[in-house]
């Protein structure tokens, strides 16, 4: 078989090249990939625009209850937000003191969801002593997001702390808190 009836065979692989300066050459088996679709950067751009992520803040209403639209939370740039790092670290010494009874569990409440605020009650000088805090780690997955895991040592005992915070309002608000 020649060459010229080799290309012409759906047998055969078909590469397309596509120069670009100052790069190297991508090569595309169109024989593995026939349903490839190639896009333009302007298209890329709008693909990236359409799979952003956003904050959509917790409702602060409990099921069954009516949601008040005029007080409903608000996302905040990063930009509007206090510092991360500091607050989450208030947060979570203000947390271990309140389980240790040295602090009142009123003093988190602003920056605490009402459910996450009643957990904080319930469990406030709950624990004998006071946990040792190890590490705090606090990873930002999308913007006015910050999840956040400490390592407490309780005794002999490590254990973790899962906190969520989200930017609304103007402040970091923590509305998931989980000791495992």
């Amino acid at each position: 078989m020649s060459a010229e009836q080799l290309r012409s065979t759906d047998l055969a692989p078909r590469i397309i090249r596509f120069p670009r300066p100052g790069q190297l050459e991508p090569s595309v088996d169109l024989r593995i990939a026939p349903t490839l679709q190639l896009l333009t950067p302007v298209d890329l751009k709008i693909q990236e625009n359409a799979r952003k992520l956003f904050l959509v803040p917790t409702p602060q209403h409990l099921e069954g209850e009516d949601a008040d639209s005029e007080y409903l939370p608000k996302p905040s740039p990063l930009s509007e937000l206090p510092p991360l790092k500091e607050t989450v670290h208030r947060y979570v010494l203000g947390i271990v003191e309140i389980w240790g009874g040295r602090r009142q569990p009123m003093q988190l409440a602003r920056l605490s969801h009402r459910i996450v605020y009643s957990k904080i009650t319930a469990a406030a000088g709950s624990h004998r002593e006071i946990p040792k805090i190890r590490k705090i780690y606090i990873t930002e997955p999308i913007e006015g997001v910050a999840e956040t895991t400490v390592t407490l040592r309780f005794n002999d005992r490590v254990r973790s702390l899962v906190l969520r915070f989200e930017g609304v309002d103007k402040r970091w608000l923590c509305t998931e808190l989980v000791l495992l």
